[in-house]
């Protein structure tokens, strides 16, 4: 089954013409063009097209999201689902703070218009961006907490699109990894590793930010990971998480 242009642009809210110009520079490909030039589009195209909504949304580029997305059709539906599982729970994350933000707001305006008392535990309900501080900090100290965070308020909002993109892309292969078997010792799981390796050298306040990541940390992280389902989750459950840890632990012992 596909959708005529005209379709698409009603349902995702944009215009023929913007999906057109996504078809030029090579962002959106229609998956056909009928005899009238009509350009169609399928489920995949729609899965594609979803995907870039959500990243302009975040003030992404167009050149950055053709840069983020690649192409989608050496991809597996897997993968791509992953890709949206990461997206859904950061709408949702952001739903639950916009909702805690809107009653901390109600609360404020039916209180001065009630002539009560203000309650700061109250007001600021929701605008907390440093949940993680305490969690940081225990692990890898306070210094590696403040670096990080400034570091990420630093970032535009394409570059933390970026970012996260190349994260739930690494989990997403690492995923589809662990269910096709691959052994940790292998060319694919250490090439993995090694991408693994230079995503977390690229974060500013991890031990060996810049560098080769210090060997204690990678081995660490990894059996974090198995050990915590919350970072688990990120490499398609528990069964991932090991691979990911066996792989980590292999490539320290050889490269670090």
């Amino acid at each position: 089954m596909d959708w005529s242009i005209q379709e698409i642009a009603r349902l995702a809210g944009t215009t023929s013409r913007t999906l057109r110009h996504y078809d030029d520079v090579g962002l959106l490909v229609p998956s056909r063009v009928g005899h009238n030039g009509y350009r169609y589009y399928d489920g995949p195209s729609l899965v594609r097209l979803q995907r870039i909504l959500l990243l302009r949304d975040l003030g992404v580029g167009l050149p950055v999201i053709a840069e983020i997305l690649g192409r989608d059709d050496e991809e597996s539906p897997a993968v791509q689902a992953h890709a949206l599982r990461t997206h859904l729970d950061a709408l949702r994350a952001e739903q639950q703070r916009l909702a805690r933000q809107i009653a901390s707001v109600e609360r404020t305006i039916t209180t001065m218009e009630g002539g009560g008392r203000l309650m700061a535990d109250d007001m600021f309900d929701g605008f907390d961006h440093t949940k993680h501080e305490a969690e940081v900090t225990e692990r890898w100290g306070a210094e590696a907490y403040r670096t990080g965070d400034t570091w990420w308020r630093g970032l535009s909002a394409q570059d933390k699109a970026a970012y996260q993109e190349r994260t739930c892309r690494l989990g997403a292969d690492w995923t589809a990894a662990a269910q096709a078997g691959v052994a940790p010792e292998s060319d694919e799981a250490q090439a993995l590793a090694q991408r693994h390796v230079e995503w977390l050298s690229s974060i500013p306040g991890t031990p060996g930010h810049g560098s080769a990541p210090v060997k204690e940390y990678v081995v660490g992280l990894g059996e974090m990971y198995v050990a915590d389902e919350r970072f688990a989750a990120n490499y398609g459950g528990e069964e991932g998480a090991r691979l990911v840890r066996d792989a980590l632990a292999v490539y320290a012992d050889r490269h670090l």
